[in-house]
Order: C-alpha cells, then sequence, then structure tokens
C-alpha cells in the first residue's frame, strides 16, 4: 500500500539533523517520477518499505527516498 503515485508533488522531511541527507533535502520540494519495488519491506516487516521514490527536484536532479521521508504537498504549493 502507498499513498504516493507517479507524479505526485511531495515535501522531503528528514528531522533528524544527524541524517547525512538533512542538510540537503529537508524540507525540499520535488515530484515523483518513479517508483521502484524492492525487497525492503521483507527485510523490515514492513510493507510500505517495499518501495523507492525517485523525487525529482527544479534543478532536473534525482534522489531516491523511502516513505517516512515523504510529505503531502497541498495544492497551493
Amino acid at each position: 500500500m502507498r499513498w504516493v503515485e507517479e507524479g505526485d508533488r511531495v515535501r522531503i522531511d528528514i528531522p533528524d539533523e544527524t541524517d547525512p541527507d538533512h542538510e540537503r533535502f529537508h524540507g525540499r520540494y520535488g515530484e515523483v517520477v518513479e517508483i521502484i519495488e524492492d525487497d525492503a519491506g521483507l527485510e523490515t516487516g514492513d510493507e510500505r518499505d517495499s518501495y523507492l521514490f525517485g523525487v525529482e527536484f527544479g534543478d532536473g536532479a534525482v534522489q531516491h527516498f523511502r516513505w517516512r521521508d515523504l510529505r503531502p504537498v497541498p495544492d497551493s504549493n
């Protein structure tokens, strides 16, 4: 089960300031451009972990995130 689909706008939310990706990505907005399925959910026991979301930012760069790092963007943003 996933709430994010290709074409959705999302905000990156990495609240842990010690996470190496916090400074580079926390608070940035982008568009989900691909969804990759893998076996991570089998390892963690959480089906949501079986998806890796490719997010494209305004500069064209694409970075991959798990569901826990993504938040929906209200239509006004």
